[in-house]
């Protein structure tokens, strides 16, 4: 039996050396330096550090990272976040406060790009004609 539903932790005080790959969600609270990769949501509490990557659904930081970190959804980062490194993304939020030093691309849906410039370039071609 699968239980995807179940959230796996990271404690304050545990320090991991390796990779983890998961289908479930995790929350680290402690120290990991290697990679995450899960089909699931990744929630870094402010006592949690992770050097390395991570490939994930969406993640949420209250912590710190520094890596490179890849992500299909969402990436959260809470005031006391503190990110450095690559990030490739499909929706950010960021609160007041929050260091965010990276390479930052934006993915969106390939057939949403080429609309928005669809409706774009005619209206360029009516002011200019």
């Amino acid at each position: 039996m699968n239980n995807t539903n179940q959230q796996n932790m990271i404690t304050q005080g545990t320090s991991i050396d390796g990779n983890i790959k998961s289908q479930g969600d995790f929350r680290v609270e402690g120290n990991l330096k290697g990679d995450i990769n899960t089909t699931g949501k990744i929630v870094v509490g402010k006592t949690g550090v992770i050097n390395g990557s991570i490939m994930a659904e969406s993640a949420d930081f209250e912590g710190s990272f520094a890596g490179k970190l890849k992500l299909t959804g969402m990436l959260t980062l809470r005031s006391s976040a503190y990110i450095e490194g690559d990030v490739e993304i499909t929706k950010l939020s960021v609160e007041p406060g929050a260091t965010f030093n990276a390479t930052c691309v934006m993915k969106a849906g390939v057939k949403e790009l080429k609309k928005s410039e669809e409706k774009i370039e005619p209206e360029k071609e009516e002011k200019s004609a």
